[in-house]
């Protein structure tokens, strides 16, 4: 199949495409940054410049080379620091997921592109009530922080725009396994503490494995959302521990969520102590998923520290 990967020198883009070569498929890989042109072709692809929010640009590309797919997995994160308010770090990133994504599926619509597939995100977005992990089939929080409306409303506009047009939306979970992963810098400074009880519940994925089921989406999958994360949504209280041990560092700082609410705003400790976790059945049932790190706990000491004995993925 020819396959265009947009984003394909990103963090992800960079583990996919490979994969993609690897079993057949013509890949055409853009990317924004000029000196990312050799890293493309590196890895594999046909490279493409491209700036996603010029519609013009896009309907030219995807109309010049044709795919038969498109798989979406342009952001604005690398590089970025974190803000307390989400809105502010993933403000280009959301346009990308919503301008963005309207220019690709306009032009996949004029150029008879057969597949669609686009990056979407699981974690702190499902309702916070009822049980501590969630399906596709969960609503989604209706009040979500204030600092996150806008990427949540972008993530929301991507999922319909995209599964209305007959794609497919994947919800990773929080990617690992990244060089100069930003979580690693912080939890080494002890920047990142157990609020509170810890009891909210995060769904982590490496990028391996990401890649992996992307690869099977395009394949295999259906029209619809899937839940791309690991076998075991996990609270903080008990995550953050194992990965500062993993990386040698002090054990996180304990700190109570009435005094992060003063410091740091409601926003942080919301997601800290009320986040849902994503339950994966869905991915490993319609695609035959296998996971080479069905857990955070094998995924961070391979990534981090000492590799534990890992199943081969799919």
């Amino acid at each position: 199949m020819r396959v265009m990967v947009i984003g394909a020198s990103g963090a992800i883009g960079s583990r996919l495409v490979p994969r993609l070569t690897a079993r057949g498929h013509e890949v055409i890989g853009t990317f924004r940054s000029p000196e990312s042109t050799e890293r493309v072709r590196a890895l594999g692809a046909q490279p493409v410049a491209l700036d996603l929010l010029d519609p013009g640009a896009v309907r030219r590309a995807v109309l010049e080379t044709r795919p038969e797919a498109i798989i979406h997995q342009a952001t604005a994160l690398a590089g970025r620091g974190f803000s307390r308010k989400l809105d502010r770090t993933f403000a280009q990133t959301n346009r990308l997921r919503t301008e963005g994504t309207d220019a690709l599926l306009a032009a996949a619509r004029e150029a008879g592109v057969r597949r669609f597939i686009a990056q979407s995100f699981a974690p702190y977005r499902y309702a916070r009530q009822g049980g501590m992990v969630k399906t596709e089939d969960d609503p989604l929080d209706p009040a979500p922080p204030a600092g996150a409306h806008e990427t949540n409303a972008a993530m929301a506009h991507l999922d319909r725009a995209v599964t209305d047009a007959g794609g497919i939306a994947l919800r990773y979970g929080g990617f690992y396994g990244a060089a100069g992963d930003q979580l690693v810098t912080l939890v080494r400074k002890r920047r990142i503490p157990v609020i509170g009880e810890g009891e909210g519940v995060t769904s982590w994925i490496h990028l391996d494995d990401a890649a992996a089921a992307t690869v099977l989406a395009l394949e295999h999958g259906g029209a619809g959302i899937y839940n791309i994360v690991d076998d075991e949504p996990a609270p903080a209280r008990e995550w953050l521990p194992v990965l500062a041990d993993v990386l040698g560092a002090k054990p996180p700082r304990h700190v109570p969520a009435w005094l992060v609410r003063l410091i740091a705003g409601q926003d942080v400790v919301l997601g800290a102590t009320q986040s849902r976790g994503a339950s994966n059945a869905k991915a490993r049932r319609e695609l035959g998923w296998t996971l080479r790190y069905p857990s955070w706990r094998q995924g961070f000491a391979a990534a981090y520290g000492r590799p534990e004995p890992a199943r081969v993925a799919a």
